[in-house]
């Protein structure tokens, strides 16, 4: 349990000027946490980098990788969307929201028509 200051003698931290030392500001009241003074040139707020445009267009979240492998259950012809993968359960409902991309390395011998981003 947190010892409580200022109430009497007998607690351990009561009295005069109960574990705040004896004059200055820190004793008298309470001060923010970024104050430092009067040196401005060297203080926290201005040691950090000004960051107003950096990253700002960086899109939010990439987007769900599909291999290409998984693929294999489709049809020759069929039409690959988002709708398509996610009714047969290559991808959630949740994760089509962020977008997919399929991705892979293997030969893929079907003939497939892609609505969806692909790698060359």
């Amino acid at each position: 349990m947190a010892k409580r200051v200022g109430r009497g003698y007998g607690s351990g931290k009561g009295g005069h000027t109960t574990g705040r030392g004896q004059k200055g500001q820190k004793a008298r009241g309470s001060v923010h946490i970024l104050f430092e003074g009067l040196k401005v040139k060297k203080s926290t707020l201005k040691k950090l980098p000004l960051l107003r445009g950096k990253g700002k267009f960086a899109p939010k979240q990439k987007p769900v990788i599909v291999n290409i492998n998984k693929l294999k259950d489709l049809k020759p012809g069929d039409e690959v969307t988002l709708e398509l993968l996610v009714r047969k359960g290559i991808i959630s409902a949740k994760l089509a929201k962020l977008g997919i991309k399929i991705l892979g390395k293997s030969e893929f011998k079907k003939d497939l028509i892609f609505k969806v981003p692909v790698s060359k």
